[in-house]
């Protein structure tokens, strides 16, 4: 069975920085482009940061220059640095790999990032 699990999370001041693992089914790393989304209680997950196979990355633009993704694949582990973090960040922060048409297939549980003033 295939699994993605998010590490790293916690509560952080506004400016502080945290980074995020994700471990899991060692093939996805390897194989897969992969994802970080976020989440607030009661809206739509958002795409964070991608990177493909080939590691091309992308970013949204509300974490652009702030945010970090990058992956080993040796580990097998997907990271996100977050840097400069604010309030507006705080969410449950999922890891997700292997695109598919309608979406990612798998996703972590997700890592809960609470940022105060």
């Amino acid at each position: 069975q295939v699994q993605l699990v998010e590490s790293g999370g916690g509560s952080v001041q506004a400016g502080g920085s945290l980074k995020l693992s994700c471990t899991g089914s060692g093939w996805i790393f390897d194989s897969c482009a992969m994802a970080w989304y976020r989440q607030v209680l009661g809206e739509e997950r958002m795409l964070i940061s991608t990177i493909s196979f080939r590691g091309i990355i992308t970013y949204a633009e509300s974490v652009k220059d702030r945010f970090i993704i990058s992956r080993d694949r040796d580990k097998k582990v997907l990271y996100l640095q977050m840097n400069s973090l604010k309030t507006e960040d705080t969410a449950v922060y999922l890891c997700a790999g292997c695109i598919n048409p309608n979406g990612y297939t798998y996703w972590g549980q997700g890592t809960q990032v609470d940022v105060s003033q």
